[in-house]
């Protein structure tokens, strides 16, 4: 851990920076899911209990670096309120002086930072100004950590700076699943397309023992394997490229589990009539077929591998769970997952909007050791990727 926490910083009587996630779901101006908001009241209410007075830095949609009406900050207050307890005052134009005039535990917000195109230029002038706002800065967004903005790094290396609680309990758990886990280490990968998981695939082969593949992916890997599988969603001209990485990890010491049957329907719909298929290279299936789901045999075969595991990462569904029968697989496996966490022989780390989405169809979200809700940033780390957010708090 090379970087600081709120535990490291003296707060008392300083104005605190703090870049925070709000990026919330909107309607007729009410926030309509509060999550992102409720994730970072802890840090807001150790920075005031210090002694601090928060000043929040956030982005609203992509305003495309020009004031947009619609994208403004200011109708999330309301819900900051509700999370935090205290007033919160919102504030277009800021400056030192009218911060300094604030009581002296007061909550700022600060307008839209990516109304000015200097924000995502990472302009060093824009940073200066930033941080003449605060006198330490605190990043408590690690969703945005993959982003080198003005208020993300250009900020962090101009003040004394720290990870809020929030961005240390993602970077604890990912370092926990990644960089130092307990072995042996699984991960499941599953959703739509190979082609938007290469960098991904390539760096966990090197770093786990087994690696469990689903989802339309898992299609691509059994077609460059032989099997032909009809209407399928598969990306043919990837076959080489699924090779490689089975030989990489092959090479590695890391075992590859495929789907050894599959739900096979000719209908894209919920409560489709369906079989299941064995899977191998040598399956072939009608023109008009489609592997939409992992089958019983693969969900038992998966489930028995978690039990042997001590880690687990997870990113994608392991078919089309969207829609019923076709999430029964994730569904299974996603709940043997969660009853080895509770009983305490796995830890389980999951991420990606699709992975939280078919977590909470499964009911068993609340059940893994942690679940992030950075998306990209939860990505590119585990894509072995330098994040510059979270390289800024390391100087």
């Amino acid at each position: 851990m090379g970087w600081k926490t709120l535990d490291d910083m003296d707060l008392n009587g300083k104005r605190v920076l703090t870049r925070v996630d709000i990026n919330v779901p909107v309607e007729d101006g009410r926030v309509t899911d509060a999550t992102r908001i409720e994730r970072i009241a802890p840090t807001i209410a150790d920075i005031r209990a210090r002694g601090g007075s928060p000043v929040l830095l956030a982005h609203f949609g992509r305003p495309k670096g020009k004031p947009v009406p619609e994208m403004s900050l200011e109708p999330l207050v309301p819900a900051l309120e509700t999370a935090f307890g205290c007033p919160v005052s919102f504030v277009e134009r800021p400056s030192r002086d009218w911060i300094d005039s604030q009581p002296q535990d007061a909550v700022i917000l600060v307008e839209n930072t990516r109304f000015t195109p200097m924000e995502e230029a990472n302009d060093p002038q824009m940073a200066q100004f930033l941080a003449s706002l605060g006198d330490v800065f605190c990043n408590d967004a690690f969703s945005a950590a993959h982003r080198a903005h003005a208020s993300t790094t250009g900020v962090a290396h101009l003040l004394p700076s720290c990870a809020g609680r929030l961005m240390q309990a993602e970077l604890s758990a990912l370092e926990a699943a990644l960089s130092n886990p307990e072995r042996p280490v699984g991960a499941v990968v599953g959703g739509a397309k190979v082609s938007t998981k290469l960098d991904l695939l390539h760096n966990l082969v090197k770093k786990i023992d087994v690696l469990v593949i689903g989802g339309g992916m898992a299609n691509t890997f059994l077609a460059a394997q032989g099997a032909r599988l009809g209407a399928s969603l598969q990306e043919a001209d990837l076959h080489d490229t699924a090779r490689d990485i089975l030989a990489e990890a092959k090479a590695a010491g890391c075992t590859v589990i495929l789907p050894v049957d599959g739900r096979v329907a000719r209908k894209f719909e919920a409560g489709a009539a369906h079989e299941i298929v064995t899977l191998n290279a040598d399956t072939v299936l009608a023109d008009d077929q489609m592997v939409l789901d992992a089958g019983d045999a693969s969900a038992a075969m998966i489930t028995a591998t978690f039990a042997t595991l001590k880690t687990l990462i997870w990113n994608g569904p392991l078919g089309a769970f969207e829609i019923s029968p076709f999430d029964t697989a994730t569904v299974a496996t996603a709940r043997a997952a969660a009853n080895l966490t509770v009983s305490g022989q796995l830890v389980t780390v999951a991420g990606g909007g699709d992975t939280v989405a078919a977590l909470n169809q499964a009911g068993v979200a609340e059940n893994f050791t942690y679940i992030s809700t950075a998306g990209g940033a939860f990505l590119e780390w585990m894509e072995g990727k330098e994040l510059p957010g979270v390289a800024a708090l390391m100087q």
